[in-house]
C-alpha cells in the first residue's frame, strides 16, 4: 500500500536529517548526462540495474518508478534545469521507514566530460536513518556502477552516432 511523504521543497538537501552525497567523473558531455537522466527517463534500467522501470508520468512534471524487488515511488520532478541540475522528491512509496525522500544530480564540467553529484536527502524514524548509513557503501557502489554504465553508453553513442 502506498504511503504518502512529506513534500519537501529543493532546501531540503542542505536541512535534511539524513544526507548522502556521492560524486564521480565521467567522459561524456554534461547535456548528454542531463538527457539520459531527465529527458530519457525509460532509460534509466538500461545503466541503473537498481532500476526495474522508470517513466514519465503528470504531463512530465512527475516520475514513477519501481526497484527491482518491489519497491514503488510516485515522484514530483522540483528541477529541471539543463544541464546542471536534475531533482526530484518522493510523494509516494511502498517502501517502509521514509517519512520525506528528495534526490538531487548536479552536473558541472570536468574537462571536456562531467562531474556528477548525487544527493540523496532523506528523513524518518532512528532505525530507517541508521539503515541508510548503514547500507551508505551499498548505496555508492550502486551509483558508482551506474554512473559507469551510463558513461559507457553515452561515450559509444559519441563515437558511432549512427
Amino acid at each position: 500500500m502506498a504511503r504518502r511523504l512529506q513534500p519537501v521543497t529543493l532546501d531540503f538537501t542542505a536541512s535534511a536529517p539524513l544526507r548522502l552525497v556521492f560524486t564521480r567523473e565521467m567522459a561524456a558531455a554534461p547535456e548528454a548526462v542531463y538527457r539520459a537522466l531527465a529527458e530519457e527517463t525509460t532509460g534509466w534500467p538500461r545503466w541503473f540495474t537498481a532500476v526495474a522501470s522508470c517513466r514519465p508520468a503528470g504531463d512530465g512534471r512527475g516520475r514513477e518508478v519501481r526497484l527491482r524487488g518491489g519497491t514503488r515511488f510516485r515522484e514530483t520532478v522540483l528541477a529541471a534545469e539543463a544541464p546542471h541540475r536534475y531533482a526530484y522528491r518522493v510523494d509516494e512509496t511502498n517502501a517502509p521507514g521514509p517519512r520525506a525522500l528528495l534526490e538531487e544530480w548536479r552536473l558541472s564540467p570536468a574537462g571536456t566530460g562531467t562531474r556528477v553529484r548525487w544527493t540523496v536527502a532523506a528523513d524518518g524514524p532512528v532505525p530507517f536513518r541508521l539503515l541508510l548509513r548503514v547500507g551508505r557503501a551499498g548505496v555508492g557502489r550502486a551509483f558508482r556502477d551506474a554512473v559507469t554504465r551510463l558513461d559507457r553508453r553515452l561515450t559509444a553513442v559519441e563515437r558511432d552516432p549512427g
